[in-house]
């Protein structure tokens, strides 16, 4: 899931991140990566403390529907918009069977080595990255 997030640089330094579907839910970056990136974390640690309290996890709104929002006018005047994917890390690791070329493979395992991981710690590392769009 992806949810819509207002990236703002005002006059400070850095940039600010919040969520419209999550009120209260805000990070900043010294950059719009950085920011992302941790605005990501943000939204995890927010949906899980939500989740630990019982409370339901609203869906993601379209950027249409955000658009529209009336309520939201003042908030997202001036912002950038993008989109930041909720991940969970549900802390149970699930052994699967994956295939890959064997020199891919040869290639992940030289590289994971090189900086002290596992196999499955780079891989892991690898998909957040990717699907966070680093």
């Amino acid at each position: 899931m992806r949810y819509v997030a207002f990236l703002h640089d005002d006059d400070e330094p850095g940039v600010g991140v919040s969520f419209p579907d999550f009120p209260g839910c805000v990070s900043d970056g010294e950059t719009v990566d950085d920011a992302l990136r941790r605005g990501a974390e943000a939204l995890s640690f927010h949906v899980e403390g939500m989740l630990a309290d019982g409370e339901p996890v609203p869906p993601p709104r379209s950027l249409h529907d955000v658009r529209a929002d009336e309520s939201l006018a003042g908030w997202r005047d001036g912002a950038t918009i993008a989109f930041v994917p909720l991940i969970l890390d549900k802390g149970s690791p699930r052994r699967i069977n994956v295939s890959l070329d064997f020199g891919l493979l040869r290639a992940i395992d030289e590289e994971a080595k090189r900086r002290g991981m596992t196999r499955s710690a780079f891989l892991s590392s690898a998909a957040r990255n990717e699907i966070e769009g680093r």
